[in-house]
């Protein structure tokens, strides 16, 4: 079921709807989307043989989803989701890559990775995320998925300084490896962080964790997106009560 939601900015009045993208020219855009974000404005190096797409080897096993405004027609909004079944045929999940999940075998019920997320630039705002969630939530409710898993990434252009200064606020309120440790192939490297430095966190970080996400270990450098990539895991149970209306079962 489609989510929307009408959203007052300057003139008109956005109207904001999420989808699957189901057919080749709808995940095309997303891909689109992806590169002019990823690339364009993370400057990340990115391996896709089409130019001005993101392209990877997971995009054929995975649910893609999206939010369109409907005014303009323009996708504004997407990502990704593979489930344990489609990551068993592929061979892993994407976290795998850059994390050794130790636990994930164990976890009791099945699991939805979610990755390659991202907002333009003119729609970063809470009421784009919130369309979204919803859209997320009906996938997560109707595979009857337990936990949500995968990476948000905190920008390395400063030689990791940001991501070490978050990390530590990570560690206090968030850290949790109970259900499963998440050991980074590429650890970041040391860094005296200094007293006085001020951080924000990335705002997609800062809504799983307003969720009810925890992080399941040290962070892992990305070379390729210049990223520090956080794996974070929600237990669809321990969803926070003020946001649960987004995930309808979970209540």
């Amino acid at each position: 079921m489609s989510q929307t939601a009408h959203i007052r900015a300057s003139s008109p009045e956005r109207r904001l709807q999420a989808e699957r993208l189901t057919t080749s020219h709808a995940v095309r855009e997303a891909q689109a989307l992806r590169f002019r974000v990823f690339s364009g404005e993370l400057k990340a190096t990115l391996k896709s043989a089409v130019s001005g797409l993101d392209i990877d080897a997971y995009d054929a096993y995975c649910t893609h989803i999206g939010v369109r405004d409907l005014n303009s027609g323009q996708l504004v909004a997407t990502t990704r989701l593979l489930n344990h079944e489609a990551a068993q045929r592929v061979g892993h999940f994407y976290s795998e890559q850059e994390f050794s999940l130790n636990g994930l075998a164990h976890l009791k019920g099945p699991v939805l990775e979610i990755g390659r997320t991202c907002v333009d630039p003119a729609y970063r705002n809470g009421g784009t995320i919130t369309v979204l969630w919803g859209e997320l939530a009906e996938v997560l409710n109707q595979g009857d998925y337990h936990y949500l898993m995968g990476c948000a990434s905190i920008p390395m252009q400063d030689g990791g300084l940001q991501a070490q200064a978050i990390m530590q606020r990570l560690r206090e309120r968030y850290l949790c490896t109970e259900h499963l440790h998440a050991q980074p192939k590429k650890p970041l490297p040391p860094l005296d962080i200094p007293a006085n430095v001020i951080t924000e966190m990335p705002p997609l970080l800062k809504a799983y964790m307003r969720l009810g996400a925890k992080i399941c270990g040290e962070p892992c450098w990305d070379e390729d997106f210049q990223v520090a990539d956080v794996f974070i895991l929600l237990k669809r149970d321990e969803l926070c009560p003020r946001y649960a209306r987004h995930f309808k079962a979970a209540m």
